[in-house]
């Protein structure tokens, strides 16, 4: 049954049964036995499986063929699936949501010519996988469908047909509503418990899912090595006990920017420490470990150039662009910004001082850029580049289990001794102590 793409309406299938094994078949029966069984225990442990968490669908090829000035995307996967497709703009694309998915195709496909420039796939949310085609002229829906094949696979197919730079912008707003309904997935960033006054530290692993981030040419990718560098730091953090730790996320999935910052506010984060590790393919030459904090103005073209890659992490996700309002009007809201700014500062240079002992640094290591992830005015922020993927140097580093072992109790050490006055405040009002305060 085909999908309305602007509509809610879901693609649905119906599996064939088995039919019932023949009378006087005993002897097959046996000769089979237990193959027989071995299935049926599969197929009984999948329904107890199914009744209490939905089964994992499986896509296991994907591609795109024209067919006259049409574009066919078909996935062939092992279950029926429900489909919804739309428009959106900044630049052109159109997305395919899908309940979550295991990919078994390569994540980045790359078709030459016709209306479609890229493709990505993989997951969007814990619940949710997505398809990203970025167009290379304006294409409308022409169909969206999810048919059963009689080797018992499903085939998703989903057509482009060429279309005019107004209508696609209609099609756009047209979508608009589904898309912010698709973007909506909850936000991770819980309250602190009544009476927890440790500072909260927010910890966000850069990319995720179907935005790998940077990836080199033996296919390691950025979000992987932020990844288990994040969760290395959290182990450090939670291990003394004298701070709350929130991540932006625990798993491989796609995470909005404008998700990474309002978990770190809804959190009420004290810091927000942003993991990533680039590639500069222009200049192999640079390596080490940079700290951003953020600023209208970049400190360098670098910078500049840096941080309006990463902000469009979000057009890997199939996620609408956002204008940032570039002047604050309350002032209140001003002065709240300053003093974020300054601690941020701060901040970075401790992390600078304590991290230069057991890494390499750039040769400029603490910048600014306007990065979308640093903005929010009432969280002290940094976004730190480990290295770089483009330099062979960092790589070796990034994938290595004793560097990340020491580079995090690098990092966990500077985040303590930020926090260390108003730890040992904390420690007098609740021991009486007053030698605490002034400890070294």
């Amino acid at each position: 049954m085909a999908n309305d793409p602007a509509g809610d309406r879901p693609i649905a299938g119906i599996a064939g049964r088995a039919d019932p094994v023949p009378r006087g078949a005993i002897r097959r029966l046996l000769a089979t036995a237990s193959c027989a069984l071995l299935v049926a225990i599969a197929v009984l442990a999948h329904a107890t499986d199914a009744r209490a968490e939905p089964a994992i669908l499986v896509a296991i090829a994907a591609e795109i063929a024209e067919h006259g000035e049409e574009a066919h995307l078909s996935v062939t996967l092992d279950g029926p699936i429900e489909a919804r497709a739309f428009a959106i703009d900044r630049p052109d694309r159109i997305v395919v949501d899908l309940p979550r998915v295991s990919f078994r195709v390569p994540a980045d496909t790359r078709p030459s010519g016709g209306l479609v420039a890229s493709t990505r796939l993989g997951l969007f949310s814990a619940e949710r996988s997505r398809i990203v085609l970025e167009l290379a002229a304006p294409a409308r829906i022409a169909g969206l469908d999810v048919s059963r094949r009689p080797d018992g696979a499903w085939v998703m197919t989903l057509a482009l047909a060429p279309t005019s730079p107004e209508a696609f912008r209609e099609a756009v707003a047209a979508d608009a509503a589904a898309l912010r309904e698709a973007s909506a997935h909850g936000l991770r960033g819980a309250l602190p418990a009544p009476g927890d006054t440790r500072p909260t530290i927010v910890i966000d692993p850069g990319h995720g899912g179907i935005d790998p981030g940077a990836t080199t040419a033996d296919g390691i990718e950025e979000k992987e090595i932020v990844f288990a560098f994040s969760m290395r730091l959290r182990e450090r953090l939670e291990e003394s006990g004298r701070f709350r730790v929130v991540m932006t996320r625990e798993e491989d999935v796609f995470v909005a920017l404008s998700e990474r910052v309002a978990i770190a506010r809804t959190a009420g984060a004290d810091l927000l420490v942003s993991i990533h590790a680039d590639s500069i393919s222009s200049a192999p030459q640079v390596s080490g470990l940079t700290v951003w904090t953020n600023a209208e103005r970049a400190s360098d073209a670098a910078s500049a150039a840096l941080a309006e890659r990463e902000n469009r992490a979000d057009v890997a996700g199939g996620v609408a662009r956002e204008e940032v309002a570039g002047e604050v009007a309350d002032i209140l809201r001003e002065l709240t910004a300053r003093e974020t700014r300054g601690y941020s500062h701060v901040f970075a240079r401790t992390l600078v001082d304590g991290m230069q002992r057991v890494v390499r640094l750039n040769r400029n290591p603490h910048r600014q850029a306007a990065f979308t992830v640093l903005r929010a005015h009432d969280v002290p922020s940094v976004l730190v580049e480990l290295g770089y993927l483009s330099s062979r140097q960092d790589i070796e580093l990034l994938v290595s289990d004793a560097w990340r072992d020491e580079a995090t109790a690098a990092m966990a050490e500077a985040i303590e001794r930020f926090f260390a006055p108003r730890l040992d405040r904390a420690q007098v009002l609740q021991t009486g102590d007053v030698r605490a305060a002034v400890s070294p």
